[in-house]
């Protein structure tokens, strides 16, 4: 790089931003360890009782809207703090992003909903991403959905996540703009989203002189890969917007290869929807979130 561009050496990057990184000879681990004590002890919650997951798998929320009324600013700062540790904690990114939608008016509920998930953090406090060195360069998206799981406006869930390898480089938890019909149309929607954002890191690829076709995104939703491979109207799909149906077209062009995939090996599903401990564990194992004692 110091060919190309201006730069002052300042040796091994450790720390950066928040962001710890520690360079070993099996790869590199980033966590965010410094930041998240520091946190902790922001908010009064360093000497919490820990907890396992950072939600119940029943823990869906709503407005709640005869509940109490609880400190705008303290929840939106905790909010905040806990968006920017979604960098490389993605075990809690659907949590905090649920959270964040009560934002305009929290209640006592919502309050305790982010203490729990301060909780978790008490009990994980040195998790980070594991980057394996000398994995194979492979690029593959998961995409999954949780139909009609807002209890506000029964809006779906999508979640989706893109791996070079074994490394997890991209994760998203969101809600979705506009009501789905059926299962097979939220999990479309879903499949956008994820082929969008496969496209964009192609790209990128290519201007680092690496070539990839037909990314395979994986699905566990027969119905929505038969929506995408196949050019007939299917009921299902006259609700769905037609920014999306761009899914289609470049699985016809060859660009990405929608492939089914067991739901016990769907890795998105943590993005989706609240999880029983055991399932919780199991993906965030798989998203190669570790402790950083266990990669030293």
């Amino acid at each position: 790089m110091t060919k190309r561009f201006e730069m002052s050496m300042m040796g091994e990057l450790k720390f950066f931003l928040g962001l710890q990184i520690k360079q070993l000879k099996e790869g590199i681990f980033i966590c965010q360890t410094k930041y998240l004590k520091d946190m902790l002890k922001k908010f009064g919650m360093e000497n919490a009782k820990p907890i396992h997951t950072p939600m119940p798998s029943n823990g869906h929320l709503d407005l709640n809207e005869q509940g109490k009324d609880v400190d705008q600013k303290v929840y939106r700062s905790i909010i905040g703090s806990l968006l920017y540790l979604c960098a490389s904690r993605p075990d809690i990114m659907l949590n905090v992003c649920m959270c964040a939608r009560f934002q305009a008016a929290p209640k006592e509920c919502h309050f305790v909903a982010v203490k729990r998930i301060l909780r978790y953090l008490v009990h994980t406090p040195n998790l980070g991403l594991w980057y394996p060195k000398g994995a194979r360069f492979d690029l593959i998206g998961y995409a999954d959905a949780d139909y009609a799981g807002c209890k506000v406006d029964r809006k779906s869930t999508s979640g989706t996540c893109q791996f070079l390898g074994r490394s997890l480089v991209s994760w998203s938890s969101k809600k979705q703009n506009s009501v789905a019909l059926s299962t097979a149309e939220a999990e479309y929607v879903s499949a956008g989203s994820c082929c969008a954002q496969l496209l964009w890191m192609k790209q990128t690829l290519r201007d680092y002189g690496l070539n990839v076709s037909k990314i395979p995104l994986l699905c566990d939703k027969e119905s929505a890969i038969k929506i995408a491979n196949n050019p007939v109207q299917h009921s299902q799909t006259k609700h769905i917007d037609i920014r999306h149906h761009f899914l289609r077209d470049h699985s016809t062009r060859g660009d990405i290869e929608i492939q089914h995939v067991r739901t016990d090996k769907q890795l998105a599903h943590i993005f989706t929807k609240p999880l029983d401990e055991a399932r919780f564990c199991e993906l965030r194992s798989e998203l190669n979130i570790l402790v950083s004692r266990n990669v030293a």
